[in-house]
């Protein structure tokens, strides 16, 4: 026997093993390990929808719209037995359907479309408020720049620093961003 001979000889029960290895775990049943969780056992990252109504803008009409779409959104919540959290955060023009004051000499004084709708507007956000627990936050930098009293505010209304930090904050704390058009 020459040196060649001794060099192959491990090559070849190495691959030898190899192959028996292959063949025995191949033959051999496969498991799942043990701690691998199942995905029906993983819980939903949060089990409370949530959703922030954006109300910035002067229009009764589309308010009364965005009051309709928060009644069937929360109604629907309800029926199916779901925990929620729905939000309207107002700023700028929103001002005006969270006062009963006329906010005259302002940006945001009351126009007759308002003035026939408000009553209406108000009790619809009331009931919202009191029946369906839908959350109602004012930008403070709005109610201080037209020198609103907080007095003036109809119940429920939580004043925020700032309307638009509060909507960000919002959507980082994962609250799905509805603004009605």
């Amino acid at each position: 026997m020459n040196i060649r001979h001794f060099r192959f000889v491990p090559i070849t029960l190495m691959l030898l093993l190899t192959q028996s290895l292959m063949v025995a775990c191949a033959t051999q049943p496969t498991a799942a390990p043990a701690t691998a969780p199942s995905v029906a056992a993983q819980p939903a990252a949060d089990p409370v929808r949530k959703a922030v109504y954006h109300a910035d803008f002067a229009d009764p009409r589309r308010f009364s719209a965005m009051l309709t779409n928060i009644n069937n959104m929360v109604t629907v919540y309800q029926k199916e037995l779901v925990d929620y959290d729905v939000r309207i955060v107002f700023v700028s023009h929103g001002i005006r359907f969270v006062t009963t004051d006329k906010l005259a000499n302002t940006p945001f004084a009351e126009d007759a479309a308002l003035r026939a709708q408000r009553e209406t507007l108000i009790l619809r956000l009331k009931g919202l408020r009191e029946v369906q627990g839908v959350k109602f936050e004012l930008c403070d930098i709005t109610r201080e720049a037209v020198r609103l009293p907080k007095e003036k505010l109809i119940p429920g209304v939580t004043l925020v620093r700032s309307g638009m930090v509060r909507l960000a904050e919002l959507q980082s704390q994962g609250f799905a961003y509805l603004k009605i058009e």
